[in-house]
């Protein structure tokens, strides 16, 4: 519902910004002042392709459907989609509960993930984040 409240088209997204400006700057430009104004760094870590990966994952966890996802989302190729059907398989299978999850941000933690018996599942961020998984 959140998402559907947002603005359509020839609305300003977030507030007055000049011409030169894009809305993924002025995004940047407000939630890095927010993260500075209620004290949390985790707040400047999200980025705005994050809600649109999540909403496709869960998308495709209510519909199961990736033509329906693919065409929602705009992708041509159904490849694209793939990404959303791996992250809901991890967070939602029966057997979620039976691994432990990691996150790689760089080659090095993916390195040692892969180690001590991790298993790579699918990118998550747009700055190289990567899943791992292993059976408890």
């Amino acid at each position: 519902m959140m998402l559907q409240a947002l603005p359509t088209k020839g609305e300003k997204f977030f507030g007055n910004t000049s011409p030169s400006k894009d809305v993924a700057c002025s995004y940047s430009d407000q939630r890095k002042a927010l993260s500075l104004k209620i004290n949390s760094p985790r707040l400047a870590k999200i980025h705005f392709h994050l809600i649109r990966q999540w909403y496709g994952t869960m998308l495709y966890h209510k519909t199961h459907d990736s033509d329906y996802v693919r065409r929602m989302l705009g992708h041509r190729n159904p490849m694209s989609t793939q990404v959303y059907i791996n992250m809901e398989q991890v967070l939602f299978t029966e057997n979620a509960n039976e691994y432990h999850t990691k996150i790689a941000l760089t080659a090095e933690e993916a390195c040692k993930y892969i180690e001590v018996g991790f298993e790579y599942v699918t990118s998550v961020y747009n700055d190289g984040g990567k899943i791992f998984r292993k059976r408890k």
